[in-house]
């Protein structure tokens, strides 16, 4: 009874062969980035090198997936999805063979940058799917926690495969699984052409030059975006600092189960989302998500213990889930269903472009001041996020919820 939510939203015609398959196609999310580093790491013996090939891949990522989002609006998934996931596989097929054979390296940063800049937008595009199919807001609420539940799936699975696969079969078989997953995810779910929603391709505005049904609401948009990339910065700075606080403590091995409970607190609640009927609309939640995520990394500054540190993370995990959950539910809500890919999109490119950032502030702070400290540069992010939130989407929930419209409860 309690999970009957979810057996409502799957029980809709081909929802369950597109999710499944989505979470196939999603898998390279997680396994490309790191399958690059190892792989390059072992054939170079530098992970100074292996970090910068990874990078390229992952800022070309960023920079065009708003890019393949309007290209799946304008032409469908059925069209660009295949295009854009072969041209990715075929990079990052030759972006392998060109570290196995030693080519020139700028010959691996422009394969790696082609690999990352046509990976399809897979997580926007099954959202994009349920909008279609779901007809109610509670409905769409469940599916996109449903999805968040997915992509932390696959930010647990995805390193643990890809690790397995290169330290203990060969450094090219963890990168050839997520090409290989990818593409045969890709293509089995540009098949589905009955749940796939109808191309908009742009139309002529009408003669008053007021083109009303596409056009896009930058000002929340860009709002959603600069949290999303507190979010990033939240993420990237939590990774490198949980690494450095196992390496302080000789046992490095178990950074990667730390990160598994924070991944894990995250799945969890991201459970519990779809379960419960909201009564705040998205923007409060989204306001009070990205708070809690800033207050729970606070903590980790004064941890010394791994279990408690183990603890922390766990439970600061339950914050993410919420959050992103409510943001992209906002999106649904706000942007033109014909933009909706890539609306989705430019969320998550802010996400991924606060990633880096993150990660080089906390290093600077862990090289000066030790892992512990440098759990403050997630704090600010995330606090930094929230008085965005707080500042700029008030006018928006007092368009969702005229009753609020005095000081916020939350």
């Amino acid at each position: 009874m309690m999970l009957s939510p979810y057996r409502r939203v799957l029980a809709a015609p081909g929802a369950l062969l597109f999710s499944a398959t989505g979470f196939v196609a999603r898998l390279p999310m997680s396994m490309v980035g790191l399958g690059i580093v190892l792989l390059v790491s072992d054939a170079t013996g530098s992970y100074g090198l292996a970090g910068s090939v990874a990078a390229a891949y992952v800022v070309a990522n960023a920079g065009f997936a708003i890019v393949i989002g309007r290209l799946v609006d304008r032409l469908g998934q059925s069209r660009v999805l295949p295009v854009a996931v072969s041209l990715c596989t075929t990079a990052l097929a030759l972006t392998t063979w060109s570290v196995e054979a030693d080519w020139p390296r700028t010959t691996t940063y422009l394969l790696a940058a082609v690999a990352g800049a046509a990976i399809p937008p897979i997580g926007s595009c099954i959202r994009a799917r349920w909008s279609h199919v779901l007809d109610e807001p509670d409905g769409v609420q469940t599916a996109y926690a449903l999805e968040s539940v997915v992509d932390e799936s696959v930010f647990i699975l995805g390193p643990i495969v890809v690790t397995v696969l290169a330290t203990w079969w060969h450094p090219v078989a963890g990168l050839a699984a997520a090409a290989l997953a990818g593409l045969a995810g890709t293509l089995a779910l540009a098949a589905q052409r009955a749940t796939e929603p109808p191309p908009h391709p742009r139309q002529l505005p009408p003669a008053d030059g007021a083109d009303r049904d596409s056009a896009m609401p930058w000002a929340l948009v860009a709002t959603l975006t600069g949290i999303c990339f507190a979010l990033g910065m939240v993420f990237g700075g939590a990774e490198v600092a949980t690494v450095a606080f196992a390496d302080e403590h000789a046992a490095r091995e178990y950074a990667g189960p730390l990160l598994a409970l924070w991944a894990l607190g995250s799945l969890v609640s991201g459970v519990l989302t779809g379960l419960i009927r909201w009564r705040r609309p998205p923007a409060t939640r989204v306001r009070w998500g990205v708070l809690a995520l800033g207050l729970t990394m606070l903590p980790l500054t004064v941890i010394s213990s791994m279990p408690l540190l183990g603890l922390a993370l766990l439970l600061g995990g339950f914050a993410i889930s919420p959050t992103l959950i409510s943001a992209l539910a906002l999106t649904e809500q706000s942007v033109p269903r014909g933009r909706l890919t890539e609306g989705m999109a430019v969320l998550h490119t802010g996400l991924a472009a606060g990633i880096a950032p993150g990660a080089t502030l906390t290093g600077v702070v862990v090289d000066a001041s030790g892992a512990a400290t440098a759990y403050a540069v997630p704090a600010a992010a995330g606090l930094a996020g929230a008085l965005l939130a707080f500042a700029a989407l008030r006018d928006r929930i007092s368009q969702e919820n005229p009753l609020e419209t005095g000081p916020s409860t939350g």
